[in-house]
């Protein structure tokens, strides 16, 4: 069963996406423009990123002093992607927008994904120009963000510093007014920023002629000290190069300049660097400082960025999935075609008979299963995911509302479940192919390679973990795990009216009691370091309830469409079904009991003990 065939059936037959045409802003919609949009994204996906994927991972990105250079293949797929409209897809008309559901067009930037995941700063683009959208003025969504959207400029978030990490409440970037009158500026109030932002992916490249940085940086008090903690923070637009109130470039470059490219396992195809921003290296009107203009109110960026590493956090889960996805199907292809050893029999193995195909394998179908179970089971979240988005900003008040807080649940999940289960996928790729598994002959180490950056991408597991046990299903007074226990809960009602679902039904309601009650035991000290000491084993099994949850919607889907007639697909999605309830669901009962117990051995050994 093809990419194509599983995407239309989550799509299409699950979750229903050409019912979004019967909403006002979808009207012009059909099922036919959703497939040509889709059919559009898979060409350019298989004829410009396929093909450049091996490429772009050994022609890593270089600086020649004045430049960074990238292979000509991705700046040919970089224009491909900008010219199908794709960067601005669920935007308005008025604005150079399709106005797509953003279910669809996560669904046709999959494509992308899969066929070479780090070509392009679509996603970083996307996101900032969103985040001015929402928090920008007037003039900076006219000015910025439509540009970005055109894909004229590409967009960045700079947020982590050298000295900092994940820390925010750590950054040191210095942010004062730019003369008098700084806030008469009509791009905003100008303000001159100092420091150096590390880990900024797609800092710097030559694939559009501006750059737009979305910089975390700290406006000094009266005595000029920093206020400590994230409530200092504030949001700066800072553009590699100035521009005027028209979007026209001046011919100035702003104060930002590469200190240098870090050279990663994997994502080699975008670069990822180190900037220095108002060291003096590119003075504008005669003096250092990177001109930036605050976006919001001081004091509140954080807030505001939150807008844009949410979109992300999605955007990295379904990257991460892509990845499994690439690689279980090459692993797939290759169980199908390589001959190895024979089967054993009552007398044991007969080596006067040919070799079968390792597919024939029970092993091997056990790692194939597997993937199909992880990566399947993943996209169905982060689609799932993408419709509460559309229902979010379409739907009916008290909907949109329940989507909202459902996706606050859901977005740690996204980000961290595929990020560590569809990189599990990938190594088992690599498995099945043996020895030539660790080769460069084969891609399914460059998956993997590729692949283990997305655990670390915007916010780790532990920061993901944290945010879920911590923040997530205690928010509104738990609002949003009770929203989403009621939809598990419907679920649980159709399949276990199914004699071949109603087993796992069972399973899936004492999971989802499980994973409730371990959070009243993680809290019942009430001492956050001690309820939060086991928070990554909670999200793990918190995580593994929610793809039983998916797997069993979608099995139930599969039979009822069927009608009683039970297809290839539906078999294969019954057996991926079947495998992760037997063999993944199970691991919860570890994870939970040490988050039950608050089992304190890795906060309490001596560090000398290690």
């Amino acid at each position: 069963m093809s990419y194509r065939d599983t995407l239309d059936f989550l799509l299409y037959d699950w979750l229903h996406a050409e019912r979004l045409n019967e909403r006002q802003r979808f009207a012009d919609h059909s099922r036919e423009t959703f497939d040509a949009v889709l059919d559009t994204c898979e060409r350019i996906a298989r004829e410009k990123y396929a093909p450049a994927n091996r490429t772009v991972d050994v022609e890593e990105p270089h600086f020649d002093g004045e430049k960074v250079i990238l292979p000509r293949a991705t700046h040919e797929a970089h224009a491909a992607f900008v010219e199908s409209g794709m960067m601005a897809a669920a935007q308005d008309y008025d604005i150079g927008g399709m106005q797509l559901p953003y279910t669809v067009q996560a669904a046709a930037n999959s494509f992308f994904a899969m066929a070479s995941v780090s070509i392009g700063s679509n996603m970083l683009t996307s996101g900032n120009a969103n985040l001015l959208m929402v928090h920008g003025t007037e003039m900076q969504k006219q000015v910025f963000a439509l540009n970005e959207f055109s894909g004229r400029w590409a967009g960045t978030m700079c947020l982590s510093e050298p000295q900092a990490g994940s820390s925010l409440s750590d950054v040191a970037t210095r942010a004062v007014p730019d003369g008098e009158g700084f806030e008469n500026d009509p791009l905003g109030p100008r303000y001159r920023l100092k420091g150096n932002k590390m880990w900024i992916s797609a800092g710097d490249h030559e694939l559009t002629e501006n750059i737009v940085h979305i910089v975390l940086a700290k406006i000094p008090d009266a005595e000029g000290k920093l206020i400590p903690g994230v409530k200092g923070i504030s949001l700066f637009i800072v553009p590699k190069k100035m521009v005027d109130t028209e979007g026209r470039l001046t011919g100035e470059r702003n104060d930002v300049a590469l200190a240098g490219l870090n050279h990663k396992l994997g994502w080699r195809g975008t670069t990822n660097t180190l900037l220095n921003f108002g060291e003096g290296k590119y003075p504008v009107d005669g003096k250092a400082g990177a001109v930036g203009y605050l976006v919001g109110k001081p004091g509140q960026g954080l807030a505001c960025m939150f807008h844009m590493m949410n979109e992300a956090r999605i955007g990295v889960g379904t990257a991460a999935v892509m990845l499994g996805m690439a690689g279980y199907h090459a692993s797939l292809d290759y169980a199908k075609n390589r001959p190895q050893g024979r089967p054993v029999g009552p007398a044991g193995k007969d080596a006067t008979r040919p070799q079968v195909r390792i597919i024939e394998h029970a092993d091997v179908r056990r790692m194939l299963l597997a993937q199909k179970a992880y990566c399947e089971g993943a996209l169905a979240l982060q689609l799932y995911c993408a419709r509460l988005v559309d229902e979010q900003k379409t739907g009916r008040p008290e909907a949109a509302d329940d989507a909202r807080l459902l996706l606050e649940v859901l977005t740690p999940i996204a980000k961290s479940w595929p990020s560590e289960w569809c990189l599990e996928a990938n190594s088992l790729a690599i498995q099945i192919h043996g020895g030539y598994g660790y080769t460069r002959d084969f891609p399914v180490e460059q998956y993997w390679r590729d692949n283990r950056l997305n655990m670390i991408h915007e916010g780790t597991h532990g920061i993901q973990a944290a945010d879920l046990l911590g923040r997530k299903v205690l928010m509104e007074g738990g609002k949003g795990l009770q929203l989403l226990g009621a939809r598990v809960q419907e679920t649980i009602a159709r399949a276990a009216a199914r004699p071949e679902l109603a087993g796992f039904a069972d399973a899936l309601g004492q999971a989802f009691g499980r994973v409730t009650a371990a959070i009243q035991a993680a809290w019942s000290t009430g001492n956050p370091a001690e309820a939060l000491v086991n928070a990554v084993p909670y999200m793990q099994a918190f995580g593994h309830m929610v793809l039983a949850w998916m797997w069993l919607d979608v099995a139930d889907k599969a039979i009822e469409k069927d009608n009683g007639a039970t297809s290839v697909s539906t078999t294969g999605r019954l057996g991926a079904a079947t495998y992760f309830f037997r063999y993944e669901l199970p691991k919860i009962g570890a994870w939970l009991n040490v988050v039950e117990s608050r089992e304190p051995v890795c906060a309490d050994l001596p560090e000398d003990a290690f």
